[in-house]
């Protein structure tokens, strides 16, 4: 006797492991139960998927055995293979947004870490100005291109210590140099002059 059963199981587009259960049934029948099932898939979704069942004659399986499973083993078969593919890439969101809030979390310290740098060089500034030390205030305030985004606030801070320690410019010193009206104007300005001494 020669069968193509085993042809047509493997015309079936399926992945996984086919498991068929034939048991008699009463009178002539046959009660075939066939259930599909992919071990790759670890989605446990996958054990709710209910077997095919089937009661019918042993001439009925002959005719239509195949066209009943055909179509549900395909669709179940991609399922499981979706709900797979879906697991992996659910894993894959999960690792990138682990990796993505340890890097949000690694830039949250490195933030915090300059802004800390960045306060604590200003408070320097001010304890140093408090105590009249202004060229070593200018010298604690942070540096611009450490800090670019607080640039106008360093640049302020400086110039104000600047302008505390700074030397006068050249004609500051000069108007402070002009000397009042001599001495020496001001004493023969006292004293009259004598004209008959003159006259001898």
């Amino acid at each position: 006797m020669n069968t193509n059963f085993f042809n047509q199981i493997q015309q079936l587009d399926f992945t996984g492991v086919l498991q068929l259960n034939i048991s008699k049934g009463i009178e002539s029948n046959l009660i075939v139960t066939v259930m599909l099932n992919n071990e790759q898939c670890g989605d446990n979704a996958k054990n709710g998927i209910p077997p095919l069942t089937f009661n019918a004659t042993p001439q009925e399986f002959d005719e239509g055995f195949f066209e009943q499973i055909t179509a549900p083993i395909k669709t179940v078969s991609g399922l499981m293979v979706d709900m797979e593919k879906f697991l992996k890439q659910l894993e894959e969101v999960k690792r990138q947004s682990a990796m993505e809030k340890e890097k949000a979390d690694k830039q949250k310290k490195e933030q915090e870490a300059k802004d800390k740098k960045f306060k604590d060089g200003m408070a320097k500034a001010d304890e140093l100005e408090k105590e009249g030390k202004f060229r070593e205030a200018w010298i604690k305030v942070p540096d611009m291109t450490e800090f670019p985004e607080k640039a106008d606030e360093i640049r302020k801070r400086k110039t104000l210590l600047s302008d505390k320690f700074a030397t006068p410019n050249l004609f500051g010193a000069m108007e402070e140099a002009t000397p009042e009206p001599s001495q020496l104007e001001e004493v023969t300005a006292d004293y009259p002059i004598d004209e008959e001494d003159e006259e001898e």
